[in-house]
């Protein structure tokens, strides 16, 4: 197995890399299901009901498509995946991350989290027509989930830190919990019996918070050891970069979230400070794996991905990946896990045509077993297997392309698509269920 967690002498910084609890509150030794939700057909294999052949009746009549939401250019393309092409595009508020399908899977949402704190929409797409209906007003929708009973979407308001519950299909607000202690919340993934999520917070070093959804509380925090590479140690007296994908959090030395250099405008966001980055560590996406067991952590600083036991809420391991390590998407018969990595710990806007791929962790052995690069250079960062399982689709964060990647051989397509394309969905997918983001099914 290999899984990597040795300390090698002279590649740690001393900042914030020894894995260390954030005042973990006591967990108990076992949870029960959360009532209300689906039973788990196979408990060696929670991925079991995505396969390529599990198309739910849900889906039915939705249109094949690929979403793009467009950060800078404010819209979002759509790919007809059998014409590898863009056949149409639309406005979605001032800065689109993700497009999420609901848990009911009628509804694809469009969030867009705007430029200040109390900016924000979720834009319904209709899978049928692939076009849009009127938004609604949300305070800060960076990201989207849904409990796995299907009462409450979860609205990750990164720059406020909060997990909004709201009504899944009003979104009228439900309950509110404050993550105070967790900068950057964004990414999220659910326990095989949906007792607890796991959070990831990109920001302040990086770290995870884990959710009881029983009581809604946060309890437990945990930061996780960093194995960083030479290159990425800063020289001695001098201080990280900081910034916020997507936040309010300006480039300005020292300005608090939400507050630039400039006091009088404190709440703006410009789009040139749409990026990823504060301190050592960069959590990114997570997965859980197919026995419900492990977490699988991307790390854009670390360069790969951190294995954390759920249950006890400890670190196990670290699987090196690749430079920047985002995005993480199992395969359809759930036994590999596709990896992205961006190619550029950069976080003011990289230059295009960087070193990103993918990698492919083997679920059953957690070696990398794959690793595809992007022809000419790329940033491969959000999005998902096409139901078939046959083409990983990923945004070129960074290159302004879509990528659509040959699960069998590594090959890639390149299609143009918005300035920025950040967390695109491929439609429809297999599942009972969506838990959210770009196609979390079950």
């Amino acid at each position: 197995m290999a899984v990597v967690i040795t300390m090698r002498r002279g590649l740690y910084a001393a900042a914030g890399l020894a894995a260390a609890l954030w005042a973990a509150a006591a967990l108990p030794d076992t949870f029960e299901p959360l009532p209300g939700m689906l039973p788990v057909a196979d408990k060696t294999n929670l991925y079991s009901e995505v396969a390529a052949d599990r198309l739910s009746a849900a889906v039915a009549g939705a249109l094949p498509r690929v979403y793009v939401p467009n950060v800078r250019s404010n819209d979002v393309y759509v790919i007809d995946p059998e014409k590898m092409a863009v056949v149409d595009r639309f406005h979605a508020g001032t800065m689109p991350q993700h497009i999420v399908p609901s848990w009911d899977l009628q509804t694809l949402w469009v969030n867009d989290n705007g430029r200040r704190r109390d900016e924000g929409s979720l834009v319904p797409i209709d899978p049928k027509t692939a076009k849009p209906g009127p938004a609604i007003h949300v305070e800060d929708p960076y990201n989207l989930y849904f409990t796995p009973d299907g009462r409450s979407a979860i609205v990750v308001a990164e720059r406020l830190k909060r997990l909004d519950f709201r009504d899944p299909h009003t979104m009228v607000m439900q309950q509110s919990v404050s993550t105070p202690d967790c900068a950057g919340v964004n990414h999220a993934d659910f326990a095989i019996d949906g007792s607890y999520a796991i959070f990831t917070c990109e920001f302040s070093r990086g770290g995870l918070i884990k959710l009881d959804l029983k009581s809604r509380q946060v309890i437990g925090h945990l930061n996780l050891s960093r194995e960083v590479s030479v290159e990425n140690v800063p020289p001695p007296g001098t201080a990280p970069e900081q910034g916020l994908e997507g936040s309010s959090r300006e480039p300005a030395t020292g300005s608090e979230p939400g507050k630039g250099a400039d006091a009088g405008s404190e709440d703006e966001i410009d789009p040139a400070s749409a990026f990823c980055g504060s301190g050592w560590g960069m959590p990114q996406d997570i997965r859980v794996s197919p026995d419900g067991k492990l977490f699988y952590v991307a790390d854009m600083l670390a360069d790969g991905v951190f294995l954390v036991d759920g249950d006890d809420f400890k670190q196990v391991g670290f699987i090196p990946t690749g430079i920047g390590t985002h995005g993480l998407y199992p395969s359809r018969d759930g036994t590999k896990l596709y990896v992205s990595n961006r190619g550029s710990h950069d976080i003011r806007r990289p230059k295009p045509h960087g070193p990103g791929g993918v990698s492919v962790i083997d679920f059953a052995t957690n070696e990398v077993v794959a690793n595809w690069s992007i022809p000419g250079g790329g940033s491969p960062d959000m999005g998902n297997v096409s139901a078939d399982g046959k083409k990983l689709w990923l945004s070129g964060r960074y290159d302004d392309v879509v990528y659509a990647i040959d699960t069998d051989t590594g090959a890639v397509t390149s299609i143009p698509v918005g300035h920025e394309p950040h967390g695109l969905t491929v439609w429809p997918q297999p599942g009972r269920y969506s838990l959210g983001h770009t196609g979390n099914m079950r």
